[in-house]
Order: C-alpha cells, then sequence, then structure tokens
C-alpha cells in the first residue's frame, strides 16, 4: 500500500443539541478536503475525537466517508482500543465497512505492565486477525506507551504491519524510526511543525491536523519535496509550523473545529468533556489564520478563557 503524500486526520462533526454524529456536516468538510491532491484521510484519530467515540461511530464514519472517497483516496480508521481482544474486532469491523488499513496505537491504562514484549504481542496478535493493515501509532503525548524505534524494528517484520505514524514531535525519534524501518515499513510525520524536515529524514509523508486548515500548504511541501525544490518545501513549512503550534497543539481538538468554523467549513462543538474554546483561544487562533494567509482579518476580540 502506497503511503506517500498527506493523509488527513479528519475532525467528527457533531450536531450542537444532540452531541450525535452529523453525517451532513461530515459530507460537507470532505467534499472541500477532496478538492487537493490528499493520499488520504483518518477517521476516529486523536482529532476526530476518537476516545470519545463509540466503536459504532467509528464505523458509521468509515461507511459515510467510504461512499464519497474516491477509489485513488486511502481510507484508514483509528481502532486502538484497551484490550487486544476489543482492538482486534474494531479492525475488523472497520475493514467490514470499507477501511483501507488501520491506525492502532499501544493499549497504555495498565502501563506499568507494558512491557515491549507485552506491547508486541498484542501488536501481532492484532496484525495476525486484522483483515487489513496495520498502522502503528506512536503519541506519547496521549497514550504513554512508546514504541521505541528497536520495538517497531521487530513490530515491521510482520507482513500486516506497514507504517507507523511518529507524533512525537522529536527529529531525533523519527529519523531513528525511518532507518529501523528503511524497506520494510513507512513512516509517517505526525507533527505539522515537522513536514519537511520529516521528509528529508526519510518519511513517506504525513498524518496532519494542520493539513485540515491549510491542506493546499501541506500538498504543495510534499510535492515541492517529491520534485526537489527544496526552497518552495521550506518555505511552506515556514507557515505551517506557526499554524501547528498555535491551533494544533496549544489549542487541541477544540481549537481546531474553531478554525474550520472559521474557515468557512464545518467544525462546531467538542464532544464532553472536551469545552469550546474561550475569548482569548479564539482570537489566538484567529490571528494565526490570518498570519497564515488563510484569513483576511481577525474578528475575535480578546478576554480571558471563559466558558
Amino acid at each position: 500500500m502506497n503511503l506517500d503524500g498527506i493523509l488527513l486526520p479528519v475532525t467528527t462533526p457533531f450536531e450542537p443539541e444532540t452531541s450525535s454524529l452529523s453525517a451532513a456536516a461530515f459530507a460537507e468538510n470532505l467534499g472541500r478536503w477532496l478538492a487537493h491532491p490528499i493520499r488520504g484521510i483518518v477517521v476516529g484519530g486523536s482529532t476526530g475525537e476518537a476516545p470519545l467515540l463509540d466503536l459504532e461511530e467509528i464505523c458509521a464514519l468509515v461507511e459515510w466517508a467510504r461512499a464519497i472517497l474516491p477509489e485513488d483516496v486511502l481510507l484508514l480508521a483509528g481502532t486502538g482500543m484497551e484490550s487486544t481482544r476489543h482492538t482486534s474486532r474494531a479492525c475488523l469491523a472497520a475493514a467490514e465497512r470499507g477501511a483501507d488499513a488501520v491506525l492502532v496505537r499501544p493499549p497504555a491504562y495498565y502501563r506499568e505492565q507494558m512491557t515491549p514484549e507485552a506491547t508486541r504481542a498484542h501488536f501481532l496478535e492484532v496484525a495476525d486477525r486484522s483483515p487489513v493493515p496495520l498502522i502503528l501509532y506512536h503519541v506519547p503525548k496521549f497514550v504513554p506507551v512508546g514504541l521505541a524505534p528497536e520495538l517497531a524494528a521487530r513490530l515491521v517484520e510482520h507482513e500486516n504491519i506497514i507504517g507507523i505514524k511518529d507524533s512525537s514531535g522529536d527529529l531525533k525519534n523519527l529519523g531513528a524510526l525511518g532507518e529501523a524501518c528503511a524497506g520494510r515499513a513507512a513512516v509517517l510525520v505526525g507533527s505539522g511543525a515537522h513536514l519537511y524536515a520529516g521528509l528529508e529524514l526519510g518519511a513517506t509523508g504525513g498524518i496532519l491536523a494542520v493539513g485540515l486548515l491549510a491542506t493546499e500548504c501541506c500538498c504543495d511541501v510534499f510535492d515541492a519535496w517529491r520534485s526537489g525544490r527544496t526552497m518552495a518545501a521550506g518555505a511552506g513549512q515556514e507557515a505551517l509550523g506557526p499554524l501547528h503550534r498555535t491551533v494544533v497543539v496549544s489549542a487541541g481538538v477544540p481549537g481546531v473545529k474553531h478554525a474550520l468554523d472559521l474557515l468557512g467549513m464545518c467544525g462546531g462543538p467538542p464532544r464532553a468533556p472536551l469545552r469550546p474554546p474561550g475569548a482569548r483561544t479564539r482570537a489566538r487562533v484567529e490571528a494565526a489564520l490570518v498570519r497564515a494567509g488563510l484569513l483576511e482579518t481577525a474578528v475575535a476580540a480578546g478576554g480571558d478563557d471563559v466558558h
């Protein structure tokens, strides 16, 4: 499976009154993102509020996306659960509804028991049972069980484990993963601040939340790098870095959704216990969009972050 390019970890739009999934808003957003040459999308990822979704909801998102996406656009589903049994079932359910591959985080609730051997055994069993390929998900900010390069090297020996997304934001770790997986699995950048550097270090592409806002810029950076236009790639990266840090990192999912609203897309409210961004965060998000050239002017006032 060719994972080269930009994949988008799409947000999950909810109805404001009921917090149920909004099929219409989801379809509208996909139509906007598909206007750009993306390689694929991920439903049920971190930016999609995966821990707050039921498996039935993830499956619904897969079904809706499959009905909309062209055949050449990959559909990945986040299926990481706390038990090996539930993770395997989630992989099967997503595959049955049309997912091309699954993005699987390590279990972390009993993290002291999740030794490298326990983590390896978990992923190997899931890979054996999954009808579609696995992409490992290294996201230490949210999941405090690491996928060290040494462990990743052993895992990608399995023919059904085809890649790893590294959201550590650590370029040294990204480079080590590239060396560990070279020739056997793809490494995907998970930080919009490091797309260009990650490609230089051997990554084949990125799964980037900042790409939901600056889709064209992310695709341009990838295309410029692939065609050897390093100055153009570097210039694009200069715009992505601050936007990623201000919106994705500092403001989180509520900030990303607010940014989508400002861009005329369907952001909407996050699901509880997440809260909408306060006034100061909204102002920072708007200012970041203006600096990135995505909005003409910011309209929010400053003030305290009072929800």
